[in-house]
């Protein structure tokens, strides 16, 4: 499959890989559904607009009624929009009016959160992760609890603490129990830790009571992004226990 889009072989954006997202441009502040191809953004929204996709996904803020759709749907106006790409196809091959309505180069626009976030679990999946915190917060002996080796260990967090690459992050104020100390203190975090981790979004749901298998899990991935999570560890420590 060959794009008549030029881009270097190490591209991480070729036809075979194009990452929807969420875009504004200087020209247009009404966020658009897009993807990426090569250096480039094609406006999924206005491909709509124009007839060239059969969808109708792309006209709200988020990918999240797109993300309700479940697999199949996303499977079928995947493979429109590489035919569009395609470099045997001249329907924007060969309209230069048409391609400089719908790209815009990455560097020009700005992304936004693709997604309107209800909700989130945040997994303590990493074994080393699990007992350097442990270590920290208990005898480091007995860092890593029995039941981490035999259960997915899970936590609700907080939706709105979401933010997209870029955005300035403010230091916690709380309460800490310096070592040596009595009692509490209030102020801002001295020990501000980040950890590299792979986020999940997740498109159809399920139903109350009704558990998703582990065969059918694929059918409920949307996609994946990277997350830096910030953890204020000296606020933490004092919170953590019993929570």
């Amino acid at each position: 499959m060959k794009s008549f889009i030029q881009y270097d072989v190490d591209c991480h954006f070729p036809i075979q890989n194009l990452p929807y997202g969420i875009f504004s441009s200087k020209e247009n502040s009404k966020l658009r559904a897009s993807v990426a191809i090569g250096d480039l953004v094609l406006d999924l929204t206005q491909c709509e607009t124009e007839g060239l996709l059969t969808s109708n996904y792309f006209k709200h803020k988020t990918l999240n009624q797109f993300m309700s759709v479940g697999k199949s749907e996303w499977s079928k106006v995947r493979k429109q929009i590489q035919d569009l790409l395609l470099d045997s196809n001249p329907t924007l091959r060969d309209n230069s009016d048409l391609k400089e309505k719908l790209f815009y180069n990455q560097n020009e626009v700005k992304m936004h959160l693709p997604a309107e976030i209800g909700d989130y679990t945040d997994f303590y999946s990493s074994r080393q992760h699990a007992k350097n915190v442990g270590a920290m917060f208990r005898d480091p002996e007995n860092a890593l609890l029995p039941n981490w080796l035999h259960l997915p260990v899970g936590y609700h967090g907080r939706s709105s603490s979401i933010v997209m690459s870029g955005t300035d992050i403010k230091r916690p104020i709380g309460q800490t129990m310096p070592v040596g100390a009595e009692n509490p203190v209030f102020g801002p975090c001295k020990l501000m830790d980040f950890e590299l981790e792979m986020g999940c979004f997740i498109g159809p749901g399920n139903n109350l009571g009704e558990p998703i298998s582990i065969k059918n899990a694929s059918e409920h991935l949307f996609g994946l992004i990277l997350v830096n999570d910030w953890s204020a560890r000296d606020i933490q420590k004092w919170e953590y226990v019993p929570l």
